[in-house]
């Protein structure tokens, strides 16, 4: 039988609560930005078609060439 036993002291759980919480504040803020970034997707591909264009490159390609 294999034990472990694991001493921490006052700081370095807290400091385990601190880095947990911001991984979960990480979490969230990756969620986020992939959300934003397919609803912009999303955007661009429905412009695109409102357009006129076959896809969002081509739509992409049209503005670079006007800026």
């Amino acid at each position: 039988m294999n034990t472990r036993v694991k001493v921490e002291t006052k700081d370095e759980i807290s400091r385990i609560k601190e880095l947990q919480k911001e991984i979960e504040q990480l979490k969230k803020l990756l969620l986020k930005k992939d959300l934003d970034a397919l609803v912009l997707g999303s955007h661009l591909e429905v412009a695109a078609e409102d357009l006129g264009y076959k896809s969002v490159a081509e739509l992409k390609k049209k503005v670079k060439h006007k800026a």
